[in-house]
């Protein structure tokens, strides 16, 4: 009777963390990118995509579980499932998509060419041949930048993440940076680092190179979930939800289907 028992409660237990673990949705993320992730003074989390990752979650009742990864790796991290899903300000492009599967875009920000007022650089390679540009490890700005403006003369410098280009842009170790207009736009522009510097010529949208929009990204067999986060995230447009937090972000429309 006692071996029955603890047999019982063995199962009950397996029961329950499994059933706790369904009630998961375990986020992956690079903090480092203002304003869509980043850390605020007490360590927590904060940003467009944490406030709309937490929102999907109390949509689908879910509990929401951040786990922190650098952005070069966070794909092979999805693939080795330490957590569910990215939402990181990753862009679609067809080279991911045939990693992982997409939800439904998320919004859709232009890239940007970000530098001093005086230099007088644009974003065409004949007008930045010979300068310097950093760009951040993995992202779509890099694969562009390698692709069309390194093979014509521009000296690209890759770096881990975009928190450690600032630094060498303003200290003038780099001409410029090309990066995701709304992160130039919050996380350098509008601080006192940022000031004598602009966003050169018009923002980029090229869907060739900087994809489809951003989307969230799972495992490319976890089409269940997927369908779910699809559904919360139309009732979170439904509600209002979404135009509200974007609103708390941007002064311009993020919902901007690629051209």
């Amino acid at each position: 009777m006692k071996k029955l028992t603890l047999t019982a409660l063995a199962l009950l237990a397996a029961f329950s963390a499994s059933s706790q673990a369904a009630e998961e949705l375990r986020f992956g993320v690079d903090p480092t990118f203002t304003p869509f992730e980043s850390k605020a003074a007490d360590g927590s989390l904060q940003g467009f995509d944490i406030d709309l990752g937490n929102a999907v979650c109390q949509q689908m009742q879910v509990k929401c579980v951040w786990v922190q990864t650098a952005y070069d790796g966070i794909i092979p991290a999805l693939q080795a499932r330490k957590f569910d899903a990215i939402l990181s300000a990753m862009a679609m492009t067809e080279k991911r998509r045939q990693q992982v599967l997409f939800t439904d875009m998320i919004y859709n920000v232009p890239s940007a060419l970000l530098t001093s007022k005086a230099s007088k650089l644009l974003p065409d390679a004949a007008v930045l041949k010979g300068k310097t540009v950093g760009v951040a490890q993995g992202t779509t700005q890099e694969a562009f930048a390698k692709s069309v403006w390194e093979t014509q003369g521009v000296q690209v410098v890759s770096y881990q993440n975009e928190a450690e280009i600032y630094p060498d842009l303003a200290s003038g170790r780099l001409d410029a940076t090309f990066i995701n207009a709304a992160a130039a736009e919050t996380g350098f522009l509008k601080t006192p680092q940022g000031a004598g510097y602009h966003i050169a010529g018009e923002p980029m949208y090229d869907q060739k190179y900087f994809g489809e929009g951003i989307g969230i990204g799972l495992r490319k067999d976890d089409t269940a979930r997927v369908e779910k986060i699809n559904q919360a995230l139309a009732e979170l447009h439904k509600n209002g939800t979404y135009d509200k937090l974007a609103k708390k972000y941007f002064s311009f429309d993020v919902y901007k289907l690629p051209e």
